[in-house]
């Protein structure tokens, strides 16, 4: 008989770990499951300066590992290296299957988060944390006045890339087709930066440096012909996975595979919620994943009380 849970949060991001302490403080039965060690992408940040409160930044590992104890502090049972494969909505209540179990629960909450799409090219892996970036609005202060490449030429990739054109010496943006899929205005109000420049139909063949990054080599995608830039620190968009596999056919997501919810963080199945990155929508942020986090919870015990 797998054991039963008032909430069962999957995911030990920012998202997930302050739903535990809202859910947990609570005082309903709460479990976490990790399938590696909790803190997620945001515990391989360095310095995360726009955290609030901290004036000084704050490390991503200590970060999480402090709300990590504050979820254990308030009672959340969290279990690590447990990764979901199945979920299963039962008669007011939910089925998690994972590589070492079973659980129920009264209520779900799904904070696995996303991870970016990678370029696939060589030095990516190398130089992560070390010019390679995929977050501007976390990164890009550390490139001040100094070179940067911006790959993919969407929304998300100008109005990243627009930001850092305040503070960065030059912007070099990068896209694999011969147009910026971006919307107009934003396109227009970045062509009128000085220090913007544009590299259409080409793709990244490499990450080039030492201990840092020092370059870029990239290939015109119709003649072949490669030209390496300098460049400092890299950022890519071109797009993020969210981790739903387990999720296909349970609840509603969109076309990119986010978990599609309202404001209260209920997905199309009542008593499963979403919170963070794994959500369907445009910013992506410790801040608002805590925020997401949070409403689950709260509506979780709602749902709860009615039940």
């Amino acid at each position: 008989m797998p054991d039963s849970y008032d909430v069962i949060i999957i995911g030990g991001g920012p998202a997930g770990l302050t739903a535990a302490v809202y859910a947990s403080r609570e005082g309903l039965n709460t479990i976490l499951l990790e399938k590696m060690m909790c803190g997620g992408r945001v515990a391989l940040t360095a310095n995360i300066e726009n955290w609030p409160g901290t004036p000084d930044g704050v490390t991503g590992i200590d970060l999480m590992e402090k709300l990590k104890q504050q979820a254990q502090k308030f009672g959340t049972q969290i279990t690590e290296f447990a990764e979901v494969t199945k979920v299963e909505p039962l008669e007011k209540a939910v089925k998690v299957v994972t590589n070492g179990g079973s659980y129920i629960g009264k209520t779900l909450i799904v904070a696995t988060g996303s991870v970016p799409k990678k370029l696939n090219v060589p030095g990516e892996d190398k130089f992560y944390g070390k010019g390679v970036s995929y977050c501007a609005t976390c990164d890009g202060p550390f490139y001040k006045g100094k070179d940067v490449a911006v790959i993919g030429c969407g929304d998300s990739g100008l109005q990243e890339g627009e930001s850092l054109l305040g503070f960065v010496k030059t912007v070099t943006f990068i896209a694999y087709r011969p147009f910026m899929k971006a919307r107009q205005i934003l396109q227009e109000r970045v062509k009128k930066k000085p220090n913007a420049k544009f590299l259409l139909n080409h793709i990244v063949t490499s990450i080039n440096g030492d201990k840092t990054v020092a370059s870029i080599t990239a290939k015109e995608r119709q003649t072949d012909e490669e030209q390496t830039i300098d460049v400092q620190g890299v950022f890519v968009y071109i797009g993020f996975l969210p981790n739903t596999n387990f999720l296909q056919g349970v609840v509603n997501l969109d076309p990119a595979g986010c978990v599609i919810t309202d404001d209260n963080m209920q997905t199309s199945v009542r008593g499963i919620y979403a919170a963070g990155d794994v959500r369907s929508k445009k910013i992506r942020q410790i801040t608002n994943a805590c925020g997401e986090g949070t409403i689950a919870a709260i509506a979780a015990r709602d749902y709860i009380k009615e039940l």
